[in-house]
């Protein structure tokens, strides 16, 4: 059986280890509103909608 001549180092070791743990990218889904694309389970940037309500007034801003 195939034993290795020397100890693998710290950083050799966490080097190849960190591919394993990369972040994915958040899931965007259509908003029932406006049918723009939005995070899941927050309130759309685009019309300030969540779950068929409204939370953020945009006309407001536009305004300002």
């Amino acid at each position: 059986m195939a034993v290795p001549k020397r100890k693998t180092s710290k950083a050799r070791r966490d080097k190849r280890r960190s591919s394993v743990w990369k972040i994915a990218a958040p899931e965007m889904v259509i908003c029932s509103h406006c049918g723009e694309y939005t995070v899941a389970h927050r309130v759309c940037k685009a019309c300030g909608y969540y779950d068929g309500k409204q939370i953020v007034d945009k006309t407001e801003k536009e305004k300002a």
